[in-house]
């Protein structure tokens, strides 16, 4: 004789399995991210956020004693904001170069994450011809 199963535990398993769904697809959307800004919309953020912008300018100092400080600006305006970063520097990091950059804004600097400098592909940002 085949046992039948109870349905109060086909719906609890359904329950569970729809509540780690939707935390799953919650998670990977919206939770745990870091905005990603320009120095433009830097302003009245507290909290880490990811900074994207060109170097502009020399980069000055040492990424390992006391820091490298830079300057990033706006991808197509004139907003920068200077930028102390400790850690690895990335081979293609120069003027004029796209880059990302975690870290938290504190009295008008930049201080970043130590070794979060990522260069972006200048083949990916430029327009096709």
């Amino acid at each position: 004789m085949a046992r039948r199963g109870s349905p109060a535990r086909l719906v609890v398993a359904l329950s569970v399995a729809a509540v780690l769904a939707v935390f799953l697809l919650y998670t990977s959307i919206a939770g745990g991210g870091t905005p990603s800004l320009q120095p433009s919309q830097l302003p009245g953020h507290t909290g880490r956020v990811s900074l994207v912008g060109k170097v502009a300018g020399p980069a000055t100092g040492d990424a390992h004693a006391g820091g490298l400080h830079f300057v990033l600006r706006d991808r197509n305006g004139m907003t920068s904001v200077p930028v102390v970063y400790t850690g690895s520097v990335p081979d293609l990091f120069k003027t004029g170069r796209e880059v990302v950059v975690d870290g938290k804004l504190r009295g008008g600097v930049f201080v970043a994450v130590p070794n979060s400098l990522v260069t972006k592909c200048p083949s990916k940002y430029t327009p096709k011809q």
